[in-house]
Formats: C-alpha cells, structure tokens, sequence
C-alpha cells in the first residue's frame, strides 16, 4: 500500500560558521575514512568545509529517516559518482532504499539538501537540487559569456533570458535560474551536464516574481525534444536576495511547497569519542591552515 511522501528541504549558511579545533574534530569524528581522504585534498577551506557539510547533512537525513544511529549510517557511491545510503553493512540494499532520495548542492555561502522518503510507496522517485549565486564572475565581458553559453540554451529559453526590458542584472538572475535548473534536473538522472542542453527546454514561471518573500515557485515546466515532460514537477526558490535554488521532482508532486529550512551547525554535529582522537585533531590542524578564497 502506498504512503504518503515526506519532503525534506535543508539549507546551511557557511557564513555563520567559523570551525575551532575541537568542533571540527566533532564534526570530521562522524564521516568515513574515505569521505576524509576526498575532503583532505581540497586546496581551499571554503571548499573543504562546503563538502564537509553536505556529508553532515546526508548523514542526518538518513538517520532521521532510517531511524539510525548517527555513526551507524554508511554511504557507497555508484558509477558516476553519486552517493548512496547501504541499507546494510554488507552493501545489498533493501527495497526501502528506492523510497528514499536526497540530494545536496552547494555553491558560495550555502549547502543545500534536498529529500524524498516515504516507505512502501509504489512508484519510483527521485530527486536533484542545486544552488547558484546570482553573480557573474568569469572574467570576460558579459556579452561574451552570454554569446558562449547561448548554445547551452534552448531558443524559447534565450528568448526569456535576454528579454529586452530586462537589465544587466535581471538578465544575470534569468540565465542563473535557467541553469539552476537545468542542473537540479540532470543531477536527477545522474549523468552530468553531458546531455545536450538545447534540448531541455525550460519554462518559468512569467507571472510571479521569484524573490525571497514570494518563494518557492511551482509554475516551472520542462520539455525534453519538444516533449512535454509531465512526471517531472519543479521548485524555484531564492535562499537570499543573492542565491537561487531549484529542486527537480521526479514521479513526485510535494502537496505544499515549503521553503528551506536554515539549520545552524548545532544541528548536524553529534557527539563522538572519535572527536578525541590524536588522528583526527591532527587532521583539523591541518585543515585550518588551509587557505581561504
């Protein structure tokens, strides 16, 4: 018998948090082995802590949903890449595992998560978030960024973008949620931005105002190859005046569209002896005395 879905929105603020010694060790105590050696080659702190904090999200949506234990919580990744929760230690996953989907981004100041659970639901769902800032910081002339990245675009999209009474800035903001989204959706089908984008064509909502106060947006909708895509349901959000965030749905229509929840870091740190061990203090050193952007 089916059940009803539950939707989990997360998002961090990397500006509010400036990690010491003994937090940091508190917070490197919960992720695996492996996840430390990736977050160790980060060349910049901000990226570190970016990463780190995207793992600590994972973690406490999977336990909340699967009702473990913080330390008990174990992630593989498949083929391209993407994590996955191992429902056991041994790695075979159970069909509960096809009820449960999550999603993290992170971009700038904010880490965002984005989840679906609900177990012995029939039909499978998934899903994909991603953040963006709303600057342009490529070095070259806007102008020319626009005419490089005009092929990433489907014409009706460009159309939108490049609308004549839009200025510099709202332009800047059209193209970024254009791409947000186009990111949430191909996150979902785990292939990377490898397919050809001009042919997923979004269509935003024209009637609302996306801002901080108005937000989420439910009004998106997609075409792949002319093709209405009607098992995909899209949300757009403004984190900040300066961030957007989309959510791709798919085989799945939240009821009520909420906004992110900001958590503060004492919401995704849990207690650990590990946090004393010589290794892993030794290791926070080491990260805070890497470089900031």
């Amino acid at each position: 018998m089916s059940t009803k879905l539950q939707t989990t929105r997360w998002a961090f603020d990397l500006s509010t948090w400036s990690p010491n010694v003994a937090q940091l060790a508190q917070a490197i105590a919960a992720v695996q082995t492996e996840e430390r050696l990736r977050l160790i080659k980060f060349y910049f702190i901000n990226d570190f802590l970016a990463s780190l904090v995207g793992r600590l999200l994972m973690r406490k949506y999977v336990s909340q949903c699967g009702q473990l234990p913080y330390h008990e919580v174990k992630f593989s990744r498949d083929a391209r890449g993407k994590p996955y929760w191992l429902t056991h230690a041994d790695g075979q996953q159970t069909s509960e595992h096809r009820q449960l989907s999550f999603n993290v981004s992170h971009q700038g100041s904010f880490v965002i998560l984005a989840g679906v659970h609900g177990v012995g639901h029939e039909e499978d769902i998934g899903i994909g978030c991603d953040v963006m800032k709303l600057e342009y910081s490529g070095g070259k002339d806007l102008k020319e960024f626009f005419r490089i990245m005009h092929r990433k675009f489907a014409d009706s999209e460009w159309r939108y973008i490049t609308r004549s009474n839009f200025n510099h800035q709202q332009q800047l903001k059209a193209f970024m949620r254009h791409w947000c989204l186009k990111e949430a959706y191909v996150k979902e089908l785990g292939v990377g931005i490898t397919v050809d984008l001009q042919k997923i064509a979004f269509s935003v909502d024209n009637d609302n105002e996306l801002d901080v106060d108005s937000s989420p947006l439910q009004g998106t909708t997609l075409k792949c190859n002319d093709v209405s895509m009607n098992n995909w349901y899209f949300e757009e959000h403004m984190l900040h005046p300066k961030y957007c965030a989309a959510i791709a749905f798919r085989n799945y229509k939240p009821e009520i569209a909420e906004k992110f929840v900001f958590l503060k870091v004492e919401d995704i740190l849990e207690p650990s002896e590990l946090a004393d061990n010589s290794e892993i203090i030794e290791y926070c050193r080491e990260v805070l005395r890497k470089q900031r952007k």
